[in-house]
């Protein structure tokens, strides 16, 4: 069902300003300022021409956003999303939200915790065309080598994200807290 209007926010971050859009009941997408085109983009053809307006804090997303950003974690847990997407992206999608903070995993690891142990391609595809970038954290899928492959939001932003939640070895989270890629 398409929403009625789409409440819009952006909220500061090291990393660059984060957009969020939202209905009433669930977060839709979020992305970083620089891929607005893309984020607009995305919902239209999801639910074509609905008007969007400004909001403060849609859903007290912006406030749980900021906690994150801060160093709460567990923050981005109880944000409601609804993503869309075809039914193994949303397998995709809601594994991605298992995988803890401080934690990363490969795509085949991905892939066999979904019981598709060949699909790494497919997870790849869907980790993606994730529209809800860091509540559902396709940042933390990293190449089986080790390597921080493939991120819509940049490398350097998924190194970021990733140091910021412990996952990087040697890097202190507080000494990266205000610190830009």
């Amino acid at each position: 069902m398409a929403p009625t209007s789409i409440a819009l926010a952006s909220v500061r971050s090291p990393i660059g300003a984060i957009l969020v859009a939202a209905d009433e009941r669930a977060l839709l997408a979020l992305e970083f300022e620089d891929f607005e085109a893309r984020l607009m983009a995305g919902l239209k053809a999801r639910f074509g021409a609905v008007p969007t307006k400004q909001a403060r804090d849609p859903l007290g997303i912006a406030t749980q956003l900021r906690a994150y950003l801060d160093g709460d974690l567990a923050a981005l847990e109880a944000i409601s999303v609804d993503p869309g997407g075809s039914p193994f992206q949303k397998r995709v999608w809601s594994a991605l939200r298992r995988v803890p903070a401080g934690r990363t995993w490969s795509y085949g690891q991905m892939a066999r915790r979904l019981g598709s142990p060949t699909a790494l391609r497919a997870v790849g595809n869907a980790n993606g065309r994730n529209p809800i970038s860091i509540v559902i954290p396709c940042h933390r899928l990293i190449g089986s080598d080790g390597s921080l492959t493939g991120y819509g939001g940049g490398i350097a932003r998924k190194r970021w994200l990733l140091a910021h939640e412990g996952a990087l070895p040697g890097a202190s989270r507080a000494a990266r807290r205000n610190q830009p890629p």
